[in-house]
């Protein structure tokens, strides 16, 4: 496991800062969705219209997660809330890319009600609820670098 240390850019916002060399690359992320105050069945709605646009780019597969089932390499993560989502990235060099991409854009157009989403590949986890459009740009940029090589962005 990487030792990890936590810095923060506001209250909004958690990322988890590596110290040592990079590990391989995950070909899963795990996307957990929330909305203060929001009813399962709103959270649920949501959950759906993220996997449609998802389903749309270059990706194997997203997922829903059911229930009590938890996806490989997860570790510590509460899956039994409605909003769980596993994308399989597949052998595309610039999916994360193309996912975190409408992740920003999903984000922005709900600045409203403003979900709150968490990302996890292997142990790196990204938090980001409430933050400025500007925090989470640099947020995901980091998270994305973290998990490509040099030629995977584009």
């Amino acid at each position: 496991m990487r030792e990890q240390t936590w810095s923060r850019a506001s209250s909004a916002l958690r990322r988890p800062c590596t110290t040592e060399g990079a590990e391989p690359v995950s070909d899963q992320l795990l996307i957990l969705l929330s909305e203060e105050g929001a009813e399962a069945e709103r959270v649920a709605e949501l959950t759906g219209y993220l996997r449609e646009e998802l389903l749309d780019l270059d990706v194997d597969d997203v997922t829903p997660v059911p229930a009590g089932e938890v996806p490989l390499g997860a570790r510590a993560v509460d899956v039994t809330q409605v909003g769980s989502l596993l994308v399989a990235l597949g052998g595309s060099a610039t999916a994360l890319h193309q996912v975190i991409t409408v992740l920003r854009s999903w984000l922005s157009r709900s600045r409203d009600t403003r979900p709150s989403l968490r990302l996890q590949m292997d142990d790196d986890v990204i938090e980001v609820s409430k933050a400025t459009d500007t925090q989470v740009a640099e947020a995901f940029t980091l998270f994305v670098q973290r998990h490509s090589t040099a030629g995977d962005l584009p």
